[in-house]
């Protein structure tokens, strides 16, 4: 599902993941749903834990002494291609940071031969039979994992049972000469903003560290992907500690330590425990996630949008756009459609709508409530599987004609290309903007030269003809709405014409 996401800029803030003490690597975030039938018989869930059914631990003494054993060490070997000319390869200084791999042009030769590289991370212990949660990241392209036990150091040589970039997750798993302490899983959605957590891990490679902090803030978003749901908190994660555990007051596992802002304090993230629960089962059979897509572009409700389209709460997502043949075209639903509900669940925030439709199963045909011309109703959509698309570039456009006096805009017919490839032979209607002036309504709403303009005043833009009877009839309005087309996704945008 595209959508237009909302986070912190990633030139304003860097994120790093917290993958080594050596290198630092990007992450993506999402996540998944799966049969819970049986994941009682794969992890222990605090709700049936008698463990934690006791007094809340006095201090944070007697948490660390009891916790500590779940927790593991991750050291993994990447092989990777050596790069003769910097003396330190993997240096990350600020320079670096900022321009990523740009900063290294400047330095490198061709590549050298290959070289190994130790990476170090964390995880902790779901089960008896050896498997282990921990990051996506910390295991990404290793030819060997070892896992350290905490107690007695013992190492094992674990294999990759399952892995989710979109979740950064991997499920691993070694072979136990002993009987193994097991994490207990708890309950991310009852964590409070200001409750005390704790994380493990194995920070810089000092195995068994033990930081805590509170909650600092739920549902963090934070540009990694379009599932963001990040716990923040204030407890220290440094390198290394990915994978890690959060653990709450009871002892219960909460989160997955993940990222940390670079030259941040006191700000890291953890991706809450019970989105990592609704993918586990599916790493463990299948190896993958498999989510669940109705083929639709969505973006923000915001209050004058929402008075666009007749509504008096600006509370659902808009619909800008919806897929030919996929799940929303063929339940009828359109573009301009505002999801208020989706299988059950409110849709309250932009965020939200990906989160419920992923976590729903693929064949399940959902209800979905909607506002169509302010009143509500009701489709069914067969939820399906996303496949991998291809986006279309867009034309080359020059600037062509004056801009309108109101709007600033100036427009030109599409100009037809010889398809690449056959799927993309489908006959574009629209026109193009050729220019928008500085400082006019068109670019104090945002609209950009090569924006495809689809509909004006929800009538639809089939070329020149079209657009300029639309603009004609909108002179008299305090507003314009525009469906445009940018970069393979579809927005809404309001343009308040100047007098």
């Amino acid at each position: 599902m595209n959508q237009k996401r909302k986070g912190f800029g990633l030139k304003t803030i860097v994120l790093v993941a917290i993958i080594s003490v050596v290198a630092g690597v990007m992450i993506t975030a999402r996540f998944d749903m799966t049969n819970t039938t049986t994941a009682q018989n794969f992890w222990q869930d605090a709700n049936s834990s008698p463990q934690v059914s006791g007094a809340v631990p006095s201090n944070f003494v007697e948490l660390a002494r009891k916790l500590s054993p779940v927790v593991v060490n991750i050291s993994t070997t990447q092989v990777m291609q050596e790069r003769p000319t910097m003396p330190f390869p993997e240096f990350r200084g600020p320079f670096e940071e900022f321009f990523g791999d740009d900063f290294r042009k400047f330095f490198d030769e061709p590549p050298g031969g290959e070289m190994k590289r130790q990476s170090l991370g964390s995880g902790f212990i779901l089960n008896a039979e050896g498997y282990i949660l921990t990051n996506f990241h910390v295991i990404e392209n290793a030819t060997e994992i070892i896992v350290t036990l905490s107690e007695d150091k013992k190492e094992y040589k674990a294999t990759v049972v399952g892995q989710d970039q979109k979740l950064d997750i991997a499920l691993i798993k070694i072979k136990p000469e002993e009987s193994l302490p097991i994490a207990v899983m708890g309950d991310s959605d009852r964590l409070q903003i200001g409750e005390w957590v704790l994380a493990i891990g194995n920070p810089f490679g000092l195995g068994g560290t033990v930081t805590a902090g509170i909650v600092s803030q739920k549902g963090r978003v934070i540009g990694a992907g379009p599932y963001d749901n990040f716990l923040q908190t204030d407890a220290s994660i440094n390198p290394g500690n990915s994978g890690g555990p959060l653990f709450n007051v009871k002892g219960e596992v909460v989160g997955v330590n993940t990222a940390i802002v670079a030259g941040g304090q006191g700000i890291g993230f953890a991706t809450p425990i019970n989105m990592v629960k609704e993918v586990l089962l599916q790493l463990k059979e299948t190896g993958k996630v498999t989510r669940g897509w109705i083929g639709v572009s969505i973006q923000e409700l915001t209050p004058e949008l929402a008075r666009s389209f007749g509504v008096k709460e600006a509370r659902g997502v808009l619909i800008s756009s919806v897929n030919p043949n996929e799940p929303a075209d063929q339940a009828g639903l359109k573009a301009g459609d505002i999801i208020i509900s989706f299988d059950g669940r409110q849709v309250n925030e932009l965020s939200d709508l990906p989160r419920v439709v992923a976590t729903t199963p693929p064949g399940k045909n959902a209800e979905v409530k909607v506002l169509r011309d302010g009143k509500e109703r009701v489709f069914f959509v067969k939820v399906g599987v996303k496949a991998d698309e291809e986006v279309a570039e867009p034309a080359a456009n020059q600037d062509n004609g004056a801009p309108d006096k109101r709007l600033g805009i100036s427009a030109q017919p599409i100009t037809p290309k010889p398809a690449k490839r056959p799927r993309q032979r489908r006959r574009r209607t629209g026109v193009i903007i050729s220019s928008v002036k500085p400082d006019s309504a068109a670019a104090d709403a945002g609209l950009k030269r090569g924006d495809l303009v689809k509909e004006i005043d929800r009538k639809p833009i089939r070329g020149m003809a079209d657009y300029s009877r639309a603009l004609n009839e909108a002179e008299k309005n305090d507003i314009v709405l525009f469906l445009v087309e940018r970069g393979g996704n579809t927005i809404y945008v309001i343009v308040k014409p100047r007098k």
